[in-house]
């Protein structure tokens, strides 16, 4: 069986400086091959409905492949309804520590900022 892979131009999301900076200083130390993405997706849970899905992985069969601000994105087609204009930052303060997720399709967020309803 061959790998269906899509590659298109126009990303569903964006990424801040600081979240390419983050995302290279984790490939870096962790040794991530050049052969893995980042996977940006959802999933079913969390309290306010869907999580947020982060993480590097190697690319699967009909996944869309974008590159943004020269990061390899990957995305499951059905993913990008929930995700198109979501912008993902690095916040290094006080008070919050970690990546976070502005979605513009969020009709709600809980507390932690990692879920929403749509």
């Amino acid at each position: 069986m061959s790998e269906v892979i899509r590659e298109i131009g126009q990303a569903p999301i964006s990424l801040t400086p600081g979240a390419i900076r983050e995302l290279g200083r984790i490939r870096q130390e962790q040794q991530i091959s050049d052969e893995h993405g980042l996977r940006v997706g959802v999933k079913g849970g969390g309290c306010s409905g869907f999580s947020y899905i982060l993480g590097f992985d190697l690319p699967k069969e009909n996944d869309d492949i974008y590159e943004v601000s020269g990061v390899r994105v990957l995305m499951q087609k059905a993913h990008a309804i929930y995700l198109l204009g979501m912008e993902i930052d690095w916040e290094d303060g006080l008070n919050n520590r970690g990546f976070s997720f502005n979605n513009p399709n969020a009709t709600d967020t809980c507390g932690c900022g990692s879920s929403f309803s749509a």
